[in-house]
């Protein structure tokens, strides 16, 4: 297999990637066949990939907004992925110029993408760490430069935790994340779930097990399961509802009905 120039020395390439396989869903070029192998199959069980990703993307840009437009200009996204068109930096600095983004991710082809489109960017930046290790991130140079802990920071978890399975003690990092945050931050957060999806738990599953052959377990919570990450924050009105309610720009009817599955919610830290 041919290695493309954007692609960093020492990955593997013929193992699939969630990052890349996102970035595929959303009609990116940063994807590899393996990649695009995985996703179809994953689509075979759930054809409506595409438009669950694209509503996620679409809640993003809106909370991103709302942060901006209620004072935070601080953005700290874990798990961001390969950076495409109307990220957050690009909504947040559009709504407020002076807006700093750290975007964090452990996969190398995503932080080496997001170091080149950032480059001459003083105000964004890109960290290599787990969300499972909340002190690397927090303590990173690029952390320590960009954000002021004092002042609130809008955190943003968006299609990340789904990826944690229990034992990897997702809930524990959350709160040690919140923990560090001024009073007045924000918590935006997208999570799977079965709930929602147009399909019967027993079609669906056929798409988590997709991700569990490829060694990236896909966990699909409940709704009060959901809710629990939003601990020690008031989650905001509409609260925990799928993505395409939660401050809509326009009239919600004509979506597509995959855009409905999991949940969507921003919580702010007193």
């Amino acid at each position: 297999m041919e290695r493309p120039a954007w692609a960093p020395p020492g990955i593997d390439i013929s193992v699939p990637s969630v990052s890349r396989m996102y970035d595929f869903y959303l009609g990116g070029s940063h994807n590899f066949e393996v990649d695009r192998e995985a996703a179809r199959k994953a689509m075979e069980f759930m054809p409506g990939l595409p438009k669950i990703m694209q509503a996620n993307r679409a809640f993003m840009r809106r909370a991103v907004r709302y942060a901006v437009d209620n004072g935070v200009t601080q953005f700290l996204d874990i798990g961001s992925g390969i950076p495409t068109f109307g990220n957050v930096h690009e909504v947040a600095q559009a709504a407020h110029p002076g807006a700093h983004v750290v975007y964090v991710d452990h996969d190398p082809v995503a932080v080496a993408h997001s170091r080149a489109v950032l480059a001459g960017d003083e105000r964004a930046a890109v960290v290599a760490a787990d969300l499972r290790k909340p002190a690397d991130i927090l303590h990173s140079p690029e952390a320590e430069r960009l954000l002021d802990l004092d002042r609130p920071v809008a955190l943003l978890l968006v299609a990340v935790l789904h990826f944690l399975e229990d034992e990897d003690r997702p809930r524990e990092a959350v709160v040690e994340l919140i923990d560090a945050l001024a009073p007045g931050s924000l918590v935006v957060l997208t999570h799977a779930s079965y709930e929602g999806i147009p399909l019967t738990e027993e079609q669906a599953s056929g798409t988590v097990g997709v991700y569990r052959n490829i060694r990236n377990p896909l966990v699909m919570r409940s709704g009060p399961e959901i809710a629990r990450f939003f601990e020690g924050t008031e989650l905001l009105e509409p609260g925990l509802v799928p993505m395409p309610h939660w401050r809509p720009d326009g009239p919600v009817e004509e979506e597509d009905p995959y855009a409905f599955s999991g949940f969507a919610g921003v919580g702010r830290k007193a």
